[in-house]
């Protein structure tokens, strides 16, 4: 009995630390991608041996814990980086200066369209004071399949100056998008700032096909969103001074939206439709945070912005154009 759970017992250590071994090999840029296959087909072949030769098991253990150690140490050398050549819609960092009620963003991004490859890229200092605040929605915008979503935060001051933020891979030049990649230290962390207009008209009016865009306004008390936005300059100052890896599944677009939102003291969990983005709009629904007396399908289908967004003019007025018709509930109370 005592020899089968030792064999159980390492039999799962291989099994588990040597698959992700051969993760780490085949998908994270710690080696050159001409060695990744042969490294882990011999990595393979060597835990293999380790899984099923028992009786050489003093110097296969040996052999087994080498290898987790120099992928380990492979692992840990990998270090983010602000200093790589970004494709030019992430190229900027932002951050910010809080002067009391004033708080001034650099680096907000306002590009101007053609497509979604040909664009004039502009960067901006904006300047929004916190008293100003009026509004805090979601936009939610699918491009496939119901589960995945990307999840923006738009910040509303005054009458028609919106700015929103969006968590995104922070892509080199010639680099796309894998959610696998994702998982293994491929993509650095970025935050995106930017005049609404850009990253909903790139979306609704640029990319094709397009992606279907949804704003999602709430009923998040005001005072909670001005601590929601300052704890997002906060973070976005840190990662300015300290740049972090995305990791699809802990540090995305959905997962940071909710660490901020804790930061006011939301009792908001991590469920799976925090993993499965495109259901966060149930999320929201179940949470008591978007139009009361309305069905989600009511909600969902008012909220949808892609015909507005193409009919009405690109100027300062478009935030406020593309809601008109969206339900906004009233904003909570205090600490509500």
């Amino acid at each position: 009995m005592k020899s089968f759970l030792s064999k159980l017992a390492w039999s799962t250590v291989v099994v588990a630390l040597g698959g992700w071994s051969i993760l780490v090999l085949l998908y994270s840029p710690a080696l050159p991608v001409v060695m990744r296959v042969p490294a882990t087909l011999f990595v393979a072949g060597l835990l293999l041996i380790s899984f099923f030769r028992w009786r050489y098991r003093r110097w296969l253990r040996i052999t087994t814990l080498v290898i987790f150690a120099c992928v380990g140490a492979l692992w840990t050398s990998l270090r983010p980086s602000h200093d790589r050549t970004w494709t030019q819609d992430v190229a900027r960092v932002p951050w910010g200066e809080v002067r009391g009620d004033e708080v001034v963003v650099h680096n907000v991004r306002n590009f101007l369209y053609r497509t979604d490859e040909d664009f004039d890229a502009r960067y901006e200092d904006r300047t929004v004071r916190l008293s100003d605040l009026s509004e805090v929605d979601i936009l939610v915008t699918y491009w496939g399949s119901k589960p995945i979503a990307h999840i923006m935060v738009s910040f509303g001051f005054g009458d028609n100056q919106f700015l929103a933020i969006s968590i995104e891979t922070r892509k080199e030049l010639g680099e796309s998008y894998s959610a696998v990649n994702g998982f293994f230290r491929n993509y650095e962390l970025a935050y995106v700032v930017a005049d609404e207009r850009d990253v909903v008209t790139l979306r609704t009016n640029y990319r094709d096909p397009q992606e279907q865009v949804y704003v999602l306004r709430t009923q998040i008390a005001i005072e909670n969103g001005r601590k929601l936005f300052l704890d997002y300059i906060r973070s976005m100052n840190k990662l300015r001074d300290r740049p972090q890896f995305y990791n699809t599944l802990t540090t995305n677009c959905t997962t940071q939206v909710l660490r901020h939102v804790w930061a006011f003291g939301s009792d908001a969990r991590y469920n799976w439709q925090i993993l499965l983005s495109g259901y966060v709009p149930e999320y929201l629904y179940d949470n008591d945070t978007l139009m009361p007396g309305m069905t989600l399908d009511e909600i969902m289908r008012s909220s949808l912005v892609n015909e507005k967004a193409h009919a009405v003019p690109l100027d300062d007025t478009f935030s406020k154009a593309i809601r008109v018709g969206v339900p906004r509930p009233p904003a909570r109370g205090r600490g509500e």
